[in-house]
């Protein structure tokens, strides 16, 4: 570091020390006999002083075992008065057979400042720094101060950083501390390399790390940072995703890191030595324990004969036989497992034993560094408590759901010697962090148009575990409101409880006629049966309405209308909306202006509707990645039962299956089925509680764009809306692909799919003898559509023509996948290639969205 000092003439004063020869001391040129030194202690001048006291000074210097000052003591004084920072120039001289101490005492710091600095703030950089101000300055102190702001930034991932510290004079001996930063770029990874890893690509081991490349969307991340900590972390992410994936032997040798100063940032390389991936050849159980069968553990494990070797699944099946052991009465039984290979058969052979392990007991377990979290809220992530015999895997796990919460920067859990051999203190050491989010969320798709939210949520409210989140979306054709609370811990159980408070407006599109606006409350009830399992109970009740825009509820065709004028016999448009038969002036038909199919009038004429409804979902799911999955089955089974008060009676069932597997050069396989039935109970099924289908079933197809269709116009030129149905399958394959001439970093793959699927048997309204409406004819046909009473005198709303064809749809197409800083985004073009006679087209569709 380079000191740069205002106001000092004579720059920086290093200790000017002169110390006696062993049997004399030089004073004025002459060499005098150390026994005319001072006697005592007591007996030394003391010169140049100004704050620090005489006798502290003259306390340094101790007599030797003689009582007399010696050379020993004066030696050790003089260190002691050095080391003290007190001086910035300590001299020892003989004068008149006295001892004479003369110092020149450091300077007082008037204040500490810090210039430059924009990415640290000054409270942070005061914390770290040990000068201070009204403190005595140190030069050393000040080099060591310098070091740590530059460290500061450094696991910011600013390497460029200097630091100047500037001693500014003031008068009475004082001065200013200036340390002037110059912050520089952030240093981020130019290259990241693997050397020794032939079975898995670079491309599918960038997709494990952290660590991510610097790219032209980096600012709006922090992967890209330099932080060897986090290069260190990568190496054991490496390695576990090796001997997950059957590579027992594998070592991650080193991560070699370099500055580049050409392109101003680290090259990243990681040694690998793959060794051989193996498959499980056998499994065996034994025990020490007299009278227990260790085959009755066999359901706990998860490694199988002839799977791949799986580090991590026998991980879990020790953890969950010993949980097993402790609720069979067996508190200090320990699973120890064992793995023999065979090198020439690329086999291994697991064993578990169990044993009894020492008899250890907690006796307390010590929270450390919660500062805003109760208590209660990590104690009880515990399976285990104080007095509890000790159990490794258990508090392993309780680790895992500590870090899991998302409350802590660092959670580490280590045991310490409790009051006798056979008891142990568990000390929980935790870093809190920010916990609440407030999000402005944008998206656009070609199905909602544009849509905004603005949300703000606590995931530990409180302090005390709870979630809390509101927020308000507003859209194109889409608005509303929610409200959503969780307690994780209901009633101390690990049960989540839910409540969830929601408004929803639809508004009419090209897809729909009519607006639909819903308001509701849900509380559900989540158990993780296991962790790979999970179970929700919910109950629902909401109130739902139907309108018409305006341009569909102002039927003006009246006998005698301007617009009705034309030659009788012929169909005439009406304002660019309707059609009317103007050789028949008492039979006016509305379409499109005054008009929608049957089924929504007929909602519209029932007013609200109120749905009372039970349901549970199923949900297991074994994905390496939710977000980015390349491996692993997703299994969702849902079941609604509307009936239980309320206006409206069904039963809901769908299930849908999504088997993603990795195939050759880093393209992953996607599979999925799909399938849903609505089941009558009762009473007649709305058109709202069909299943509709589009793009969500088949792509190429627009929202609402399959199955049973309104046909009553299509005499017209046009026809109605989409009446959904109550049974529908679906079948989708697609190849998931990476582009390798673009860097991983920027997320952006390719995909290749086929889909196929049906939507059929609409159950709702088709007739309707609708007080206040009409039926009205167009000439040689009939079921042109309703009108209202007051408009016409003609005849009774009496049906409906509909399409329901239980048609194959399927299409094929290519999407474009950006997993991008802004939120997912997904473009995709599908050319049908069966559809149904009345099914919407679209075969481009676009889709995402953004939070910042």
């Amino acid at each position: 570091m380079i000191f740069g000092l205002r106001g000092f003439r004579g720059g920086l004063f290093a200790a000017s020390i002169m110390v006696a020869m062993p049997v004399a001391v030089t004073v004025a040129g002459t060499l005098v006999s150390s026994t005319a030194m001072a006697q005592t202690a007591a007996s030394i001048a003391v010169e140049g002083n100004r704050r620090v006291d005489v006798d502290t000074i003259r306390s340094y210097f101790r007599p030797g075992p003689s009582g007399r000052l010696d050379q020993g003591s004066i030696d050790d004084g003089l260190k002691m008065l050095i080391e003290t920072g007190l001086f910035q120039d300590v001299k020892i001289n003989q004068a008149g057979g006295r001892l004479v101490v003369s110092v020149i005492e450091n300077p007082v710091i008037g204040r500490v400042a810090f210039e430059g600095n924009k990415k640290v703030k000054d409270d942070q950089l005061n914390a770290e720094v040990q000068s201070k101000a009204r403190g005595t300055l140190s030069r050393p102190m000040v080099q060591a101060d310098a070091q740590r702001i530059s460290e500061i930034y450094r696991r910011s991932g600013r390497y460029d950083v200097s630091v100047v510290p500037e001693i500014i004079e003031q008068p009475n001996n004082r001065v200013d501390l200036i340390f002037t930063i110059n912050e520089g770029a952030k240093t981020g990874v130019k290259s990241i390399e693997f050397i020794g890893n032939n079975y898995y690509s670079s491309y599918r081991l960038k997709d494990v790390i952290k660590t991510r490349e610097s790219n032209f969307l980096s600012f709006l991340g922090s992967g890209d940072i330099y932080d060897p900590d986090r290069v260190e972390a990568d190496r054991d992410l490496i390695r576990r995703y090796y001997l997950k994936n059957g590579f027992a032997d594998v070592q991650v040798v080193a991560a070699l890191t370099e500055y580049d100063p050409g392109q101003k940032g680290f090259l990243v390389t990681f040694k690998i030595e793959e060794g051989q991936q193996y498959r499980v050849a056998n499994v065996d159980f034994t025990s020490t324990i007299p009278n227990f069968d260790p085959r009755s553990l066999s359901s706990f494990s998860r490694v199988g004969v002839g799977s791949l070797y799986n580090a991590e699944a026998l991980e879990k099946s020790v953890e969950e036989m010993q949980i097993e052991m402790s609720r069979r009465g067996y508190a200090f039984a320990v699973v120890r497992p064992r793995g023999d290979r065979n090198f020439e058969a690329h086999t291994v052979s697991i064993g578990y034993s169990v044993e009894e392990g020492p008899r250890v007991y907690i006796e307390r377990i010590n929270v450390r560094g919660n500062t805003r979290t109760r208590d209660y809220v990590i104690r009880r992530e515990f399976d285990l408590s104080e007095g509890d015999a000790y159990n490794r895997a258990l508090v392993d796990r309780a680790e895992r759901r500590l870090k899991n919460l998302d409350f802590f920067k660092s959670v580490k859990i280590t045991t310490e010697p409790g009051s006798s051999a056979d008891r142990v203190i568990l000390a929980v050491d935790l870093e809190e962090k920010s916990t609440g989010d407030f999000s402005i969320s944008g998206g656009y798709s070609t199905t909602d148009g544009a849509l905004g939210e603005v949300s703000v949520s606590e995931r530990n409210f409180l302090g005390r575990g709870l979630f809390a989140k509101a927020s308000v979306q507003y859209g194109q054709y889409a608005r509303g409101y929610s409200l959503s609370f969780v307690e994780p811990y209901l009633l101390d159980y690990r049960v989540a409880l839910g409540l969830d408070f929601f408004y929803r407006e639809q508004l009419s599109n090209q897809y729909i006629s009519y607006n639909t606006k819903t308001m509701g409350f849900s509380p559900r009830l989540g158990f993780q049966l296991r962790e790979d399992l999970a179970l929700q109970l919910r109950y629902s009740i909401f109130q739902q309405e139907i309108s018409l825009p305006a341009q569909l509820a102002n039927c003006n065709n009246l006998p005698g209308s301007p617009q009705a004028t034309n030659t009788p016999g012929q169909l005439n448009q009406l304002n660019g909306l309707g059609f009317v038969d103007a050789g028949n002036v008492n039979t006016w038909g509305c379409y499109a202006d005054g008009e929608s199919s049957l089924p929504v009038r007929r909602e519209l004429a029932n007013g609200k509707a109120l749905t009372s409804m039970l349901g549970y979902t199923l949900n297991y799911n074994t994905l390496d990645n939710n977000k980015n999955p390349t491996d692993g089955l997703f299994i969702e089974f849902k079941q609604d039962y509307a009936g239980v008060g309320g206006d409206v009676s069904y039963l809901k069932t769908t299930v849908d299956a999504k088997y993603y597997t990795p195939l050759v050069a880093d393209i992953v396989g996607l599979l999925r089925v799909q399938g849903g039935m609505l089941n009558n109970v009762g009473k007649d099924i709305r058109m709202l509680d069909h299943f509709q289908m589009g793009p969500n079933l088949v792509r190429g197809f627009a929202q609402n764009g399959i199955g049973p269709r309104d046909v009553s116009y299509v005499a017209l030129g046009s026809y109605g809306d989409a009446l959904g149905g109550t049974k529908y399958w679906g079948a989708s394959a697609e190849l998931q692909m990476p582009f390798w001439f673009l860097p991983k970093e920027v997320g952006i793959k390719g995909a290749l799919y086929a889909d196929a699927g049906g939507l059929w048997d609409y159950q709702g309204p088709t007739t309707w003898a609708a007080t206040g409406e009409v039926q009205s004819f167009k000439a040689g046909a009939t079921n042109v559509g309703c009108v209202p009473a007051s408009q016409t005198s003609v005849g009774n709303c009496s049906g409906m023509t509909y399409d329901d064809g239980n048609q194959v749809r399927s299409s094929v197409g290519v999407g474009l996948i950006w997993q991008s800083p802004f939120g997912p985004l997904r473009f995709d073009y599908a050319v049908p290639l069966t559809k149904g006679t009345y099914d919407r087209v679209q075969q481009f569709r676009f889709g995402g969205g953004t939070s910042f």
